[in-house]
This record gives structure tokens, sequence and C-alpha cells, in this order.
């Protein structure tokens, strides 16, 4: 079992920054694949990014390249996601996620959540 807790949302301002993390417990994250989603009200869970075991890979949702950048410490057992030039359309809860498959980006496809953490762009 895996147990992940995020953090790092809040309220910010459209063109502003915020950085999530989420640590680990339980087992080394080494083992997973990683990946950020995000739900807001009233739509879909949805990919944003992912990063595979190594660090050495990632992948993005088309709305977010070049503005989010996710990132891993195996040590530290955590991971990130650097958010820039946010929006008010990336307000959402944003949840962390463990895969044992690399390169999905369905919800399905992965093993383990977090609670989530709020992020709100305000206009």
């Amino acid at each position: 079992q895996v147990q992940l807790v995020e953090s790092g949302g809040g309220l910010v301002q459209a063109g502003g920054s915020l950085r999530l993390s989420c640590a680990a417990s339980g087992r080394t994250l080494s083992s997973y694949a990683m990946g950020w989603f995000r739900q807001a009200p009233g739509k879909e869970r949805e990919f944003v990014a992912a990063i595979n075991w190594s660090g050495g890979r990632s992948n993005y949702v088309d709305s977010v390249k070049g503005r989010f950048t996710i990132s891993r410490d195996n040590v530290k057992n955590t991971v990130s996601l650097q958010m820039n030039s946010l929006k008010p359309e990336d307000t959402a809860v944003y949840y962390c996620a463990a895969s044992t498959r690399w390169n999905t980006v369905d919800p399905v496809g992965f093993n383990y959540w977090g609670q989530g953490t709020q992020v709100t762009v305000s206009s």
C-alpha cells in the first residue's frame, strides 16, 4: 500500500505560481510512475502530467505544456508539480496518483490516490 498526501494548494491570482507537493509513505515511490490529475466542479477528472520511475521522461496535457513542470525525488519519496502562469481555468482539486504502468493518462490506470488539494486561480 502507498499513502499519498498532497500539499501546496491555495488561492493565487492569474499569472501567478504555485508548487504542489505529494509525499508518499508505506512504500518507495521509485517503483511507480507518478501523475497529477485535476477535477473541476461538474467535470471529469483530467490528466495533467506524469513522470516515469527515474524521472527521465514526462508527459503533459496540451493545456499545461510550457507552464507546468512535474518532478520527483525518489530519495525524499516526493513528487512535485510546479505551476507557473496560472489561469482561472486551472482552478480545480489536484490529485497525486501512483501507477505501476508508464504512459497511461487514464485515471483507471493509477493504483493509489491522494486526497487532493484545492487550487483556485482568480482573474
